[in-house]
């Protein structure tokens, strides 16, 4: 719930105020109406046009069929959420379309047939109430268990209601927390008492949409009643609050501005004020164990006489921290070699458990402090060219829970008890396709600057290297997030089972070895990812894996962004190009829902080099009459208030003024994603990969 826009999966903003360019320029301006009545029949029109072009096609309603089997099927995993003593978990399946939210035992969970009980249905939640919710989540409290705030968003934005909810009576408190729609973040300071940033009143939003003011509110106050205690500026991207706590009861209470999307000031709450700690900007924090802040670099610190690297983890002791917050010394936890990265970090009853990537495989490690303020660590040993995500602990229990994923092995849940040292696989997911004949390989590409740049191959052992293997890439690239093996039944049955490729690209902008790495694409330097990404694509066909014929790329989000810059630049090299809830005219994106807060990442068009270098690269600005692109599929989702559909609304329609050839589709509900429920993504995924076996088989 904290850190809402960190946390939304990493995306963009900008904005352009002496160079924007008018309705009379923009001839498609209209479109970012999102709900007028014009935009809507557009929408409408579009839609039924895809729908009758490839949800017609004989190989989209077995499409379907599969994709909702698998979204609906009772024996996918159900992820973790430890809370006390109990597992929580939410659900979604065909009886229950909004979902439920169900608890179990420990034991029980690790049965792999959980007896659940049921303790919210959202769906009768929304029929009672006559709204459209989407559960966003649920916070429950440290110091009450039973007492959690859950979070609800009409059709998937990203502006939530937040309300008490007692676990124990399975009902909402009456006259408990409630914090009307917005984009928010409430932590629980103990249990009468919230640390909350929102919009206090109209207008008390940072450019990017952010609350910049949080307010200590206790139980039984009134909004207007609740106390300020910190204030960023407008300019800001956001500030909120953050409550730590360890297993033995200590806790600390932080405030966080982030003046830009990868900066970050914190300042302790305290009786007789808030004071600034030392921490560089580029830092954020991992969770308090054993009375020692854990915090992760981005940047090299020097401090104290030592240097700590980049993409290093490090602790803090608290006591010395709030004795004196500005003379910091800390110890390390964790430090990466030159081709490693931090991957996750979570917080159990007295340590602390890693993850971290080496050449991208994933891996897990346990630390735990010593008397001297040192660290030792106890490695998990997990299979090759595999993935190792954390899914739930908490710093009051002994157990937490990780996941071991691959292209082609089920994901499989492990337990690690922090109390004994031990970890084991407690839960696995059935085998959703079939792999006989099929093997993953990792292979390397040189990029126009000379660097080599990793990507997976997933294919059959068997494929002839003549060019004629219809292949699907993917990449994202950017915000530091990684790109890891993943196991996908969707992905198996309607693709690899049919004979395609599948390929992921590590491209820089990415996280996959470290700060560096995506540093390295910032700002006026993303050509960089967008050469790496066609490099993969041209090593793939100069080993004849594939060939431009049979050759169709896929990114969503800023991954879209990437798919409408390739589609631009390399139009000769794809025949297909799948372009999800995208950024595509950087010009104006920080104009448009959250854009402003991602200026770190693409750079601002306020800034005259900046804006040379996006104009060049904007792939709205950048489509030409009378070139030959290949038809894309571009899909949106109305109710997206981080990216906005407005970016492939409008690029569509520039395509449609050239007659040109594409697809587009716009789910009007989901927030930033393909749909609100099983049944919406399922329809997305469906023309998805009709589409690419249109274009490729």
């Amino acid at each position: 719930m904290r850190r809402a826009a960190l946390a939304a999966l990493a995306l963009f903003t900008g904005a352009c105020s002496s160079g924007t360019r008018s309705a009379e320029q923009d001839p498609f301006l209209w479109l970012e109406a999102v709900a007028s009545p014009e935009a809507s029949r557009w929408v409408a029109d579009e839609n039924r046009k895809t729908m009758a072009a490839l949800g017609e096609d004989p190989r989209y309603a077995e499409n379907l069929a599969k994709a909702t089997a698998l979204g609906e099927s009772p024996q996918r995993l159900a992820r973790p959420q430890i809370v006390g003593d109990s597992v929580f978990n939410f659900w979604q399946d065909k009886d229950h379309t909004r979902g439920i939210w169900r608890q179990t035992s420990v034991g029980g969970y690790e049965t792999g047939e959980p007896h659940w009980t049921t303790v919210l249905d959202l769906d009768r939640v929304a029929e009672a109430e006559g709204k459209n919710w989407v559960w966003k989540g649920a916070d429950c409290s440290l110091a009450a268990p039973n007492r959690c705030l859950v979070e609800l968003s009409e059709g998937g934005e990203d502006a939530v209601t937040v309300r008490e909810f007692d676990t124990r009576t399975r009902s909402f408190v009456p006259d408990g927390f409630a914090l009307p729609r917005g984009k928010q973040d409430a932590q629980w300071l103990d249990e009468d008492t919230l640390l909350v940033s929102r919009e206090w009143r109209p207008g008390e939003l940072t450019s990017s949409g952010y609350p910049y003011i949080v307010k200590t509110l206790r139980r039984g106050q009134t909004l207007d009643s609740a106390a300020e205690i910190g204030r960023g500026q407008q300019s800001d991207m956001q500030e909120s609050a953050a409550v730590l706590h360890d297993g033995d009861g200590g806790a600390v209470a932080l405030l966080v501005r982030n003046p830009s999307f990868f900066e970050s000031e914190y300042r302790l709450v305290a009786q007789d004020g808030t004071p600034k700690l030392a921490l560089p900007p580029k830092s954020s924090l991992a969770g308090l164990v054993a009375g020692r802040l854990v915090v992760r670099l981005d940047q090299d610190w020097a401090v104290a006489g030592s240097t700590f690297a980049s993409g290093s983890l490090v602790s803090l002791r608290l006591a010395d921290l709030t004795a004196d917050p500005a003379g910091l010394r800390p110890t390390l936890v964790w430090a990466p070699g030159p081709r490693d990265a931090l991957h996750g970090v979570a917080v159990t009853r007295g340590g602390l458990i890693v993850s971290t990537l080496h050449e991208v495989s994933g891996r897990i490690a346990e630390y735990l402090p010593a008397a001297d303020g040192s660290w030792s660590s106890k490695d998990v040993p997990i299979p090759e060219l595999a993935s190792a995500d954390l899914l739930s602990a908490a710093p009051n229990s002994a157990t937490a829970y990780f996941s071991v994923g691959s292209f082609l092995a089920p994901t499989t849940v492990w337990r690690m008890d922090a109390a004994a040292g031990t970890a084991r696989p407690v839960v696995s997911l059935p085998p959703q396709f079939d792999a006989t004949g099929l093997m993953a390989e990792q292979l390397e590409a040189t990029s126009k600057d000379g660097t080599k740049v990793p990507y997976f191959v997933v294919r059959r052992n068997d494929i002839p290297f003549d060019g004629s293997n219809p292949t699907i890439l993917y990449a994202y690239g950017g915000f530091g997030n990684s790109m890891t093996p993943s196991y996908s039944g969707v992905r198996g049955q309607l693709w690899l089972e049919r004979g395609g490729v599948f390929v992921l690209a590590n491209i820089r902008g990415g996280g996959e070895f470290g700060p560096a790495w995506h540093d390295a694409a910032l700002k006026t330097n993303r050509q960089r990812a967008y050469d790496d990404f066609a490099a993969v694509g041209e090593d793939l066909v100069a080993r004849k894996i594939t060939s431009p014929r049979r050759l169709g790329i896929q990114g969503a989000s800023n991954g879209g962004l990437l798919m409408g810059v390739e589609l631009v630049q390399r139009p000769q090299l794809w025949n297909a190009v799948d372009i999800g809830v995208p950024l595509l005219d950087m010009l104006r994106y920080e104009q448009i829902d959250a854009g402003a807060s991602w200026a770190g990442e693409y750079g601002s068009a306020r800034v005259p080099e900046e804006r040379a270098f996006l104009e060049s690269v904007s792939p709205y600005q950048n489509l030409k009459r009378g070139v030959r692109y290949p038809a894309p599929f571009i899909w949106t989702t109305t109710k997206d208030d981080r990216v906005g559909p407005q970016h492939a609304r409008k690029f569509a329609a520039k395509l449609a003024s050239f007659g040109d050839p594409y697809f587009f589709y716009e789910v009007t509900e989901g927030g930033h994603g393909s749909g609100a429920n099983i049944a919406q993504s399922a329809v997305t995924t469906a023309l998805e990969y009709t589409y690419f076996q249109r274009q490729l088989m």
